[in-house]
C-alpha cells in the first residue's frame, strides 16, 4: 500500500497544532487530523487526558524525527482546581470521595502556590498510564489496588493564581515534562488543608509554540487536506536548540551522516542549517566535531518541500 499523499502527490512533513476538545483522547485527536491530511505517518508530542482542552502538537512525516524536543519542552497550563473535594484520580474522572470545609485566604492561597515554584519530585498518580511491573499504574487503579511509585524529578518555573469563584480556583502553571498537573492540584490542597482536585485543564503552551496559533478539529474539517497550508516546518520543534549554519561542503557531508569539524561545546545538541536556511538536522557535539544525530531524509529520498 502506497503513502497517502495530497493533490500534488507530496506526503505530508510537519507540525500541526491543533487545539484538543474535551471528551476525546489524543490518540483519537491524532487519528483524525491523520484522515483528514491524508498523512501517514504522524504522532503527538506529548499527550493530555480526555478532559483536557488545549494545544496538542502534531507531527507528520518527516518532523516525527524531531518530536522529543518538544515533548521535553517546558508546558504551560491553565487549570481549575475545586477546593474542599478530593478524587481518587485527582481530577474530575472520579467520584468526589471527600469534602471538607474551605477555609483559606488570598494571602494564604497565594504562599502555599509559591511554595511549589521551583526543582521537586512528584509521585506519579495512580491513575497514569505508567508502566509498574508490566502493567500501567490505571489498570492498578481501576481493580482496586495501589501500588508503590517512585518519585519523579519536576520542576514548576512559574504558577499564579487566576481567580477564585467560589471554592473554584483558577490557576496558571508553567512546568517541566513529567509534571502532573491533577497530582499538583491535590498537592496543592492538602498545603491549604482543605483538599482538592482539578475539574479543568487547557495547555496553552508547549515551549515557545502557543495555543493561541492552533485549530480546532472543527477548523480542521472545514479546512480539509488545504490545512496542510497550516504545517510548521520540522525546525519548529528544535527552534530551542544553538544554531550552527554550515557551509555548503559541511552541510553537504552532514545530510549524508558525515560529521562536521568544528570546535563545539562537548554534550551540546545544535541543530544545523545549510547555506540559504535549509534545516538538516541535528548534531550532537564534541569536543572538535558536531556528529549528526538526527537527519532530515535527503532531497532524493523525499519531496523536495513540505506540504
Amino acid at each position: 500500500m502506497g503513502r497517502a499523499v495530497n493533490a500534488r502527490g507530496e506526503p505530508a512533513h510537519g507540525v500541526l497544532l491543533l487545539d484538543k476538545p474535551a471528551g476525546i483522547t489524543s490518540t483519537r485527536a491524532l487519528a483524525v487530523a491523520k484522515r483528514i491530511l491524508a498523512a501517514p505517518k504522524a504522532g503527538h508530542a506529548g499527550t493530555l487526558d480526555p478532559f483536557a482542552t488545549g494545544l496538542l502538537p502534531l507531527v507528520f512525516g518527516e518532523a516525527a524525527k524531531f518530536a522529543r524536543f518538544l515533548v521535553d519542552a517546558e508546558k504551560t497550563y491553565d487549570a481549575t482546581l475545586r477546593l474542599g473535594e478530593e478524587t481518587a484520580s485527582g481530577d474530575p474522572e472520579c467520584p468526589v470521595t471527600r469534602r471538607s470545609p474551605v477555609n483559606v485566604t488570598h494571602a494564604g492561597i497565594e504562599s502555599a502556590l509559591q511554595s511549589f515554584v521551583g526543582e521537586q519530585t512528584q509521585v506519579p498518580p495512580m491513575h497514569s498510564a505508567i508502566h509498574v511491573g508490566g502493567r500501567r499504574l490505571y489498570e492498578y487503579a481501576r481493580a482496586g489496588e495501589e501500588v508503590e511509585r517512585t518519585p519523579r524529578a519536576i520542576a514548576i518555573s512559574a504558577i499564579a493564581a487566576l481567580g477564585r469563584c467560589g471554592d473554584d480556583l483558577a490557576i496558571r502553571v508553567t512546568c517541566s515534562k513529567g509534571t502532573y498537573v491533577r497530582t499538583l492540584a491535590q498537592d496543592i490542597g492538602t498545603r491549604l488543608g482543605c483538599g482538592a482536585h482539578l475539574v479543568a485543564l487547557r495547555r496553552t503552551a508547549v515551549g515557545h509554540l502557543s495555543v493561541a496559533e492552533a485549530l480546532s478539529l472543527e477548523a480542521l474539517e472545514a479546512l480539509g487536506v488545504a490545512a496542510r497550508a497550516r504545517l510548521l516546518p520540522p525546525e519548529a520543534l528544535v527552534a530551542a536548540l544553538p544554531r550552527f549554519d554550515a557551509s555548503a561542503p559541511q552541510a553537504a557531508g552532514f545530510a549524508h551522516g558525515r560529521p562536521i569539524a568544528t570546535l563545539a561545546a562537548p554534550g551540546a545538541e545544535v541543530a544545523v542549517y545549510a547555506p540559504g536556511g535549509r534545516f538538516l538536522g541535528v548534531g550532537a557535539g564534541l569536543a572538535d566535531r558536531i556528529a549528526p544525530l538526527r537527519l532530515l531524509s535527503p532531497p532524493s529520498e523525499k519531496s523536495p518541500e513540505f506540504a
